[in-house]
């Protein structure tokens, strides 16, 4: 079996969020840069259980970026990948992202191709859809359990109200999220042993870009907090109706 996991870097939880250039660009300086979390514990660690239970089983890694990108790779490789690559793009499109991967894909022969349920920077949820309607094979988003037996793989995944259980024959593309796996940090062998794994640059494919990024604008700054005396009710309720507009 070959699974393919798609990898995406993102900014730390904790980064001061600024922009730049009139604000049409992010300010990446002084940032640090993880992984994407639905792609590194979910995606990543449940292909990597697979190949804990089936040795035989092939895990490549895939990314689309520059060569800044390749230190979150090289991490992803350390926690188990067989073999990366590296898509030599840098675009925010989500159309052309899924062109870049799907190549990749199609070019592999992948039985499984994972990613996370959406990037943690521009919440979009798009890639894991386009990519199998570029491969024509059946996706199955949102997935918190995913198991695999003879070919057919019993997916559960997340719906409004509950959860679904469906079964279908890979290969297949599933975005992952919480309940797949549980996080898993690099040992010092697997670091160690992620410096010689093969990490393959390729240029992209020519694909469309769809959209492109006009301007970022922050959440507004948060009013001050209003204190009513428990003596005035009354100013109370005015208030969550004409200002806060609640009621």
């Amino acid at each position: 079996m070959k699974i393919l996991v798609c990898i995406s870097k993102t900014p730390d939880t904790t980064a001061k969020i600024a922009f730049t250039d009139n604000n049409t660009k992010f300010a990446a300086d002084g940032v640090q840069w993880i992984i994407n979390p639905y792609d590194e514990w979910y995606a990543l660690v449940r292909a990597i259980e697979l190949k804990e239970a089936d040795p035989s089983t092939i895990l490549h890694l895939v990314t689309v970026g520059g060569a800044d990108t390749e230190p979150i790779i090289r991490k992803a490789l350390a926690l188990g990948g067989d073999e990366a690559i590296r898509v030599n793009a840098d675009s925010h499109d989500s159309f052309y992202i899924a062109a870049q991967i799907a190549a990749v894909a199609q070019a592999g022969g992948y039985d499984l191709i994972f990613t996370g349920k959406e990037t943690i920077d521009y919440n979009g949820s798009s890639i894991g859809g386009m990519v199998a309607e570029l491969l024509g094979l059946p996706y199955v988003s949102m997935a918190t359990k995913f198991d695999i037996a003879n070919g057919t793989a019993t997916i559960v995944r997340e719906i409004e109200g509950g959860e679904e259980t469906d079964q279908v024959s890979v290969p297949v593309v599933v975005s992952c999220q919480k309940g797949m796996a549980e996080q898993r940090i690099p040992n010092m062998k697997g670091i160690m042993g992620a410096r010689s794994k093969p990490l393959k640059v390729q240029e992209p494919v020519a694909a469309e870009v769809l959209t492109s990024i006009i301007s970022f604008d922050l959440p507004p700054a948060k009013a001050g907090v209003k204190l009513v005396s428990p003596d005035t009710p009354e100013e109370l309720v005015r208030l969550l109706h004409e200002e806060a507009k609640v009621i």
